[in-house]
């Protein structure tokens, strides 16, 4: 099992860590780790291994059985040693873009009160897919909506509540497709703004900013028709 330190701390940019496993498809796996993997819409984290002198890019990272974190490297090369100590570097400008846009996607599930069926992010735009069966109307309000939630700088922080505490308030579950993992102990949540006067508070894995005001301008992009009862909503970061 791999120690998870984006969760710890979502801003640590290099961290030192010791091979504990390679994978059959040539994976390396460490001890501990700053790289998120790819899951919940968000991609995997990429950066670099660096030990002895030598040198690992890492493309992406992935989910292993038993709670590991895989680090794929970019191209064939020779892996660190199982049992070397090695620096972990982030690709920390693609990973903080992610982290405003998953904050963003979830204030486009306040502002959107509908049912979400699917999500994607990356380094410049997010969607999220509603289960509704006409788009907004008022595509400036809603941008409009957005922009007041990230120009409020509201506290974005997590805790932990059991899975018969979530059982007991099943409103939390915002995701139609994809549920929280059961039977891994506490289920993580996200809050957005206070404890007494939040925005948003649903179940989420991933890494986000500390306040919505780092987020910056967002622009509302693409507004598809996905099926019957589904649409498909973008947003963008300006810079």
């Amino acid at each position: 099992m791999t120690l998870i330190l984006f969760q710890q701390d979502p801003y640590q940019r290099e961290a030192q860590s010791r091979v504990i496993a390679h994978t059959e498809e040539g994976g390396v796996v460490l001890d501990a780790s700053i790289f998120y993997p790819t899951g919940g819409g968000q991609p995997g984290d990429s950066g670099a291994l660096e030990w002895d002198g030598k040198r690992m890019a890492v493309a992406t990272a992935v989910k292993g059985e038993e709670g590991a974190i895989i680090l794929v490297p970019s191209e064939p090369v020779a892996l660190p040693p199982v049992g070397c100590h090695v620096v972990q570097h982030l690709d920390w400008d693609r990973r903080h873009k992610h982290m405003r846009i998953h904050t963003a996607l979830h204030l486009l599930s306040v502002a959107v009160p509908f049912g979400v069926t699917g999500g994607a992010i990356s380094a410049t735009h997010g969607r999220l897919d509603f289960k509704m069966p006409d788009a907004p109307e008022d595509r400036e309000a809603l941008e409009e909506t957005l922009n007041a939630f990230v120009e409020q700088d509201a506290r974005v922080s997590d805790g932990w509540i059991t899975e018969a505490e979530l059982d007991a308030a099943p409103e939390l579950v915002k995701t139609m497709a994809v549920k929280p993992p059961r039977g891994m102990g506490d289920i993580r949540l996200v809050r957005i703004g206070e404890d007494d006067d939040w925005i948003d508070l649903q179940p989420c894995g991933g890494t986000h900013v500390a306040r919505t005001g780092e987020i910056g301008a967002l622009r509302l992009g693409k507004i598809e028709k996905k099926g019957k009862m589904n649409r498909r909503i973008y947003i963008h970061l300006d810079s």
